[in-house]
């Protein structure tokens, strides 16, 4: 959610006036960009990310095991990446369900 920055005066940085000029005004306009059209393009690229992140650590324990490469410092940034996004991925999903799981035993 957006922090209204227009009430913000007298500030001697110019990104901050620019950043106020161009804020939504209303609470309207606050969340007329948010839909579940955008929500849901955020979530596969996001898992494609994790996907990539998975592939390039793969792709680095295979080289170190054949022996291209003796840098295992390389190696060790990509597991610790897909092992992050993983996470990260997993706990985003499991919050899901259970906002699902929750909305569907609400009683109309």
């Amino acid at each position: 959610m957006a922090l209204d920055i227009t009430a913000l005066y007298n500030v001697s940085s110019g990104a901050i006036k620019e950043a106020a000029k161009t804020a939504p005004t209303t609470k309207a306009d606050t969340y007329k960009d948010l839909s579940f059209n955008n929500f849901l393009d955020s979530a596969i690229d996001n898992i494609n990310t994790t996907n990539s992140y998975l592939s390039d650590a793969e792709n680095e324990e295979i080289r170190w095991a054949l022996g291209e490469t003796e840098n295992t410092h390389d190696l060790s940034i990509a597991l610790q990446k897909a092992s992050t996004a993983l996470q990260y991925t997993v706990a985003i999903r499991d919050k899901l369900l259970e906002a699902y799981k929750e909305i569907m035993q609400m009683q109309v």
